[in-house]
């Protein structure tokens, strides 16, 4: 049995809450940079309480310059920061600031931008999310992941003796998201599933370069943090019983 159009437009408005999460979440975007952008460089009018509500699944029915907007504005940071620099150093210098920190674009399995008809298209739920941004992380496994992922960095090290070499793996700037980065390492707290879907290709990069393969990609590497923290719940349910 097909789905309705109706099941077909709620799985795409959750589709797109989680793609505009992600793509916050990777770039350390609050939800003012991207209409922001758009007003900086006249790309197209876009609220930030929409935005914001995009975001959170509660927008029903965005008019189509939203679509416009993200859909240039996308274009414009694939291109990257060189050609707006000197308008945004104008008009918004903290904008630039901002974006020099985290400006990834959306792009499609060709490596292409995704567009306002391809971001609509996702919406309405007649399109898929694009790869790498659908690892299909629950929110009951992402305490185990955490735990899996410091288990895996550090190779089965306390983190006092593996946190300089991992905090020089990780391939982020940004202050924020280094120190959530290490009280995640630390066992202080656990990343949630949306964080992780936003770290997860960061974690990857810094996996590799503290010399794990890369051959079977982020997607492999989300799969052998799944198989450690099976081992790791199986190895602490055997300790308890026996204690």
């Amino acid at each position: 049995m097909t789905k309705g159009y109706r099941d077909r437009l709620a799985e795409g408005r959750r589709a797109m809450a989680h793609l505009v999460h992600v793509w916050h979440e990777r770039n350390g975007w609050s939800h003012k940079v991207l209409p922001a952008l758009a007003e900086a460089l006249d790309l197209g009018r876009v609220h930030n309480s929409q935005i914001s509500n995009l975001r959170n699944g509660k927008l029903a029915a965005p008019g189509p310059e939203v679509f416009l907007a993200l859909g240039q504005a996308n274009a414009v940071l694939l291109a990257g920061l060189d050609p707006i620099r000197e308008r945004l150093q104008e008009v918004h210098p903290e904008l630039l600031q901002v974006l020099a920190d985290g400006h990834a674009p959306l792009v499609n399995a060709a490596g292409q931008p995704l567009g306002a008809g391809a971001l609509f298209e996702i919406f309405v739920g007649l399109a898929a999310l694009p790869p790498g941004f659908d690892w299909r992380i629950d929110a009951e496994e992402a305490a185990a992941l955490s735990a899996a992922l410091a288990d895996q960095l550090c190779d089965g090290r306390s983190w006092r003796f593996c946190r300089d070499a991992v905090m020089e793996a990780y391939p982020v700037s940004k202050s924020q998201r280094r120190d959530r980065f290490a009280a995640v390492m630390a066992g202080m707290r656990d990343y949630s599933a949306e964080e992780l879907d936003g770290e997860l290709l960061d974690l990857f990069a810094a996996y590799q370069a503290l010399g794990g393969s890369g051959r079977n990609g982020a997607e492999g590497f989300l799969a052998q943090l799944r198989s450690r923290a099976k081992a790791l719940g199986a190895a602490e349910s055997s300790t308890a019983s026996q204690g």
